[in-house]
């Protein structure tokens, strides 16, 4: 449920090292959207520690969470190789640190760091299969087993991702999802 990359995290940390680095630390605040849906953004970013959400506001005004990012998930890397804007937002669920570059320099990187290069296709490749096959895994399981899966998998969940997140993640009501949720704990 909170997608960590520790492979990317360890190539930028060491990177980062380097004299003429291109990536800048910054903190990011609990509860700050710092990247809008629909919006151009400049940089791409990687988590060094903390986590967020990205998520999709529907046109119904609901959000659809489609991961967590913890360590070393990086985003906007999408939106840097389609020079377009960002289809989601980014929200910061605890206080972070992330190591962003700007989207010319990441551009850069891809094209003549064939390390880098790799860790960023398989970054995008490992979403991809996650996304896959967490909502073949949520479309063909009741709530209540979902719901049991993301426990036992994160036995700390509810101390880090409040309710309303957990549900938006599995596409439910918040009711629906608190039902089932005292259905379990019975």
């Amino acid at each position: 449920m909170i997608r960590t990359n520790t492979e990317l995290l360890e190539y930028i940390s060491n990177a980062i090292k380097m004299p003429s680095t291109y990536f800048v630390e910054e903190k990011i605040k609990k509860n700050t959207c710092w990247i809008e849906q629909n919006q151009k953004i400049f940089h791409v970013y990687v988590i060094k520690s903390g986590v967020a959400k990205c998520y999709l506001t529907q046109d119904t005004g609901n959000d659809f969470i489609q991961e967590f990012f913890g360590e070393g998930e990086l985003f906007g890397e999408v939106e840097a190789i389609r020079d377009g804007q960002s289809f989601c937002a980014i929200e910061a669920i605890l206080d972070m640190e992330v190591y962003k570059i700007a989207t010319t320099h990441f551009l850069e990187l891809l094209e003549n760091d064939k390390v880098f290069n790799k860790l960023i296709f398989k970054s995008m490749a490992s979403k991809i299969k996650y996304k896959a096959i967490r909502h073949s895994y949520n479309q063909s399981h009741s709530i209540k087993l979902n719901l049991l899966r993301l426990k036992k998998q994160f036995p700390n969940l509810f101390s880090i991702i409040p309710k309303q997140d957990i549900a938006n993640y599995l596409g439910v009501t918040l009711r629906s999802f608190n039902r089932v949720l005292q259905e379990i704990e019975k």
